[in-house]
C-alpha cells in the first residue's frame, strides 16, 4: 500500500510565516525600545540607538534592509590609495657614502679574516679512539684506556 498526499498539498513547506503583533505585545516592545535607547545613551553608543520605532522592529525580528546597490552614496572605490603602503626612508650604506663623497677605498671592502681552525693544546688527552660503531672516544694519558679499548671494553 503506498502513501499519497492530497493534490495541491505538500510535506515541503519553506515559507516563513508572518507573525502577527498582538497590542500587547506592542505595547511591551515599545517599551523594550525605550529602555534601549535609554541604556544605549548611557553607555555611549549613540549609534546603536534607533530613532524610529520601525528600525527597533526590523532589529528585533531580523528584517535587515538592503541597500540600494544604484545609490552612489554607498558606492565604495576598487582603486587601492597610495596611503596603504609604508613610506620608509632610504639609508645609504657605507659603500654609497664614500662614493658620493669621492672616498672609496678598497679597504672598507675586506671581508674579514678567516677564523683558525681549533686545536688542542692541553697535555692531558692522548688520542681519539675509535670503538664499535665508529664511536670516537678520548683517551687519557695515564690510564689503561687504549688497552680496554683495543679489547673492546668500556
Amino acid at each position: 500500500m503506498t502513501m499519497h498526499l492530497a493534490q495541491g498539498l505538500s510535506t515541503i513547506n519553506t515559507k516563513k510565516r508572518k507573525t502577527k503583533i498582538t497590542k500587547a505585545r506592542m505595547a511591551q516592545l515599545q517599551e523594550n525600545w525605550r529602555v534601549h535607547n535609554k541604556t544605549m545613551k548611557q553607555k555611549g553608543m549613540h549609534d546603536l540607538r534607533y530613532e524610529k520605532f520601525e528600525d527597533y522592529l526590523d532589529y528585533c525580528f531580523g528584517r535587515k534592509k538592503k541597500p540600494n546597490p544604484r545609490d552612489r552614496s554607498t558606492f565604495q572605490s576598487m582603486v587601492s590609495d597610495t596611503s596603504a603602503y609604508r613610506e620608509t626612508t632610504h639609508y645609504p650604506s657605507l659603500m654609497e657614502e664614500q662614493m658620493k663623497s669621492g672616498t672609496f677605498s678598497s679597504e672598507c671592502m675586506s671581508k674579514g679574516t678567516k677564523q683558525e681552525p681549533m686545536k688542542y693544546t692541553g697535555d692531558l688527552i692522548a688520542g681519539i679512539a675509535t670503538m664499535h660503531k665508529s664511536n670516537a672516544v678520548p683517551v687519557m694519558k695515564g690510564t689503561d684506556q687504549a688497552k680496554d679499548i683495543a679489547r673492546m671494553r668500556r
